[in-house]
């Protein structure tokens, strides 16, 4: 495979026109930088920075019509040599685009994220008081038995004969062992 000089020569050139395409591209991201949303909370990592002068780097968050990095919500990276990190909390929902870039000037990546809007209560949680049906009154004291539809259940003869003797020999039973132990024993 034969390379020609005059497309070695034009690496850096190539290069240069790939950084802005690069930044301008929804899609493009930088070498270890991952981008991540929960809820209206967005979050940045990367493995690309070093510490220099204390300071890992910056990430900015930018907005739809952002094009500049000065532009975007700033926040400083934190974390490691094995990791940093920066989060931003309260977005509303849209398309952001995430750029970090470190402490040395060099951009570690840019990254297209979009925020959902919160999903929508389903209709069956929100039941409102109005939307249920009014109890029907009952004019008399009956049992009501569930089921299909609630029927009511009307007590026949032989039920309320049956019960009315069991408490009947209840009373009696009672009033008999309370006499018999009123009455004093006789021998």
């Amino acid at each position: 495979m034969r390379i020609s000089s005059s497309l070695l020569r034009s690496g850096p050139a190539a290069a240069a026109v790939a950084l802005p395409l690069a930044l301008a591209s929804p899609a493009a991201a930088g070498p270890g930088i991952t981008v991540s949303t929960t809820a209206s909370t967005v979050s940045v990592t990367t493995t690309a920075c070093a510490q220099l002068n204390g300071s890992w780097g910056t990430a900015s968050l930018l907005g739809e019509g952002q094009t500049d990095f000065a532009q975007g919500r700033q926040v400083a990276l934190s974390g490691t040599a094995s990791g940093q990190s920066a989060a931003w909390s309260g977005i509303t929902p849209g398309t952001y685009t995430v750029v970090v870039l470190c402490s040395n000037n060099s951009t570690a990546g840019t990254q297209t994220v979009i925020v959902s809007p919160p999903p929508s209560p389903s209709p069956s949680v929100s039941v409102s008081a109005s939307a249920l049906p009014a109890p029907s009154a009952s004019a008399s004291p009956r049992g009501v038995l569930g089921g299909m539809g609630g029927a009511v259940k009307d007590y026949g003869t032989a039920t309320l004969a049956a019960g009315g003797a069991l408490v009947g020999a209840g009373v009696i039973a009672a009033a008999w062992f309370l006499r018999r132990r009123a009455k004093p024993y006789r021998f």
